[in-house]
C-alpha cells in the first residue's frame, strides 16, 4: 500500500481526495463524489477534510527526494 501523503499531482484543493484514493487504491473522482455524498450526512466531514489537509505531509518532488 502506498504512504498516506498528499501528492503533488492531481490535486483539486489540497490533495486529500487524491491521498486517500491513492492508499486505498481507487481513483481520485471516486473519493470525491464519497466525500461530497458524505457532506449531505450529519457529522465532522469537513473539518476533517481540514484537519486531513493541515496535517498530511505533502509528497516530496521527484528532485528532492535523489538530492543527497
Amino acid at each position: 500500500m502506498a504512504a498516506l501523503v498528499r501528492p503533488r499531482e492531481g490535486r483539486m484543493i489540497g490533495g486529500v481526495c487524491a491521498g486517500l484514493a491513492r492508499r486505498f487504491g481507487t481513483s481520485a473522482s471516486t473519493m470525491r463524489v464519497i466525500f461530497v455524498v458524505s457532506c449531505l450526512l450529519p457529522g465532522p466531514q469537513f473539518v476533517l477534510y481540514l484537519a486531513l489537509w493541515a496535517l498530511l505531509p505533502s509528497e516530496k518532488s521527484a528532485s528532492s527526494a535523489t538530492a543527497w
